[in-house]
């Protein structure tokens, strides 16, 4: 990877690590719903004037109606579902420790694959999953036990932990079933109906759950900021990531977010980093890493068998 396509990768990284701090600050305030009704919304208005400006009105229109349907579920899939599991994780959990739960969705990915689109999984892929999995162990237990969490009860913290893994795996579902309804849409398409669909899904419950006290001005600035930089430009950094150092490592971000989601909540929210945090950290990225094929072979495994030939 080129050092121009290093340096976009880890902005977009830092980005979508922020958007946990973003969370942590505005939920409280907005409640779950409105929070991520607003977010998906400015990120649609985002995506779709930039999508807009690239090719004709009714060429774009006329692309995003034919796959309404598809784009509508990967919307519920990809961002309404997950964004607001998030939400309701972090009511409980840390930002830096959501940020590396999130860091479980490429795990999903291969099981949901290997399950519904019959996707090999080798076993060093398998191992990554039993690795990556054992390490979401490690860090709830390392919520439950820290003498200096939380007030939460050890059911609230397993709860906002579950809550963050099945946003993951409602990432992974949302991988795979793009790849098999959405194959041949171009990204910016896909990215722009998905939030549009995601909007239309948030928008009556924001009506509905829209906070009644007043909303503070760190709270606004926290939606806006998800919107706009962790959600629209975000987005574009990605696309334009894939297109031109590949999907493959576009997604190695997954391995950075974590990174800077543990460093924005310590340096701008005073979260405490455990040790037991940071090799929970350790354990999913490498369980991420063996089942994404990232890490494709045991250096030890080969040097056996050199040594037994």
């Amino acid at each position: 990877m080129k050092a121009r396509n290093l340096l976009q990768l880890l902005i977009l990284a830092a980005l979508w690590g922020a958007s946990f701090l973003f969370i942590r600050v505005g939920v409280t305030d907005f409640g779950v719903a409105p929070l991520m009704a607003l977010r998906v919304g400015i990120g649609a208005l985002f995506l779709a004037i930039v999508l807009i400006a690239r090719r004709p009105l009714q060429q774009s229109t006329t692309l995003l109606r034919t796959h309404a349907v598809p784009l509508l579920v990967v919307g519920i899939l990809n961002s309404a579902g997950p964004f607001c599991l998030f939400a309701y994780a972090e009511l409980t959990l840390s930002a830096g420790v959501t940020s590396v739960i999130n860091a479980c969705a490429p795990l999903w990915g291969a099981l949901v694959g290997f399950l519904w689109l019959r996707d090999r999984l080798s076993a060093l892929r398998t191992l990554g999953l039993v690795v990556g999995f054992l390490g979401v162990l490690m860090l709830v237990w390392d919520q439950i036990a820290a003498p200096d969490g939380s007030a939460a009860s050890p059911l609230t913290v397993a709860l906002a932990a579950g809550a963050a893994l099945g946003a993951t795996l409602l990432y992974g579902i949302a991988a795979n079933y793009t790849k098999r309804h959405l194959t041949g849409v171009d990204a910016l398409s896909v990215a722009t109906g998905t939030m549009i669909g995601a909007t239309i899904v948030l928008l009556p419950l924001a009506v509905i759950y829209w906070p009644a006290a007043p909303i503070s001005l760190h709270a606004w600035g926290a939606v806006i900021a998800l919107g706009v930089a962790c959600t629209g430009i975000a987005y574009m950094l990605f696309f334009h990531l894939i297109a031109v150092a590949g999907p493959t490592r576009a997604i190695t971000v997954t391995f950075v977010i974590p990174i800077f989601g543990i460093l924005w909540g310590a340096l701008f929210l005073g979260e405490t980093v455990s040790p037991g945090m940071l090799e929970g950290c350790a354990v999913i990225l490498v369980g991420t890493a063996l089942a994404t094929g990232v890490i494709k072979r045991l250096p030890w495994v080969g040097t056996r068998r050199r040594a037994d030939t």
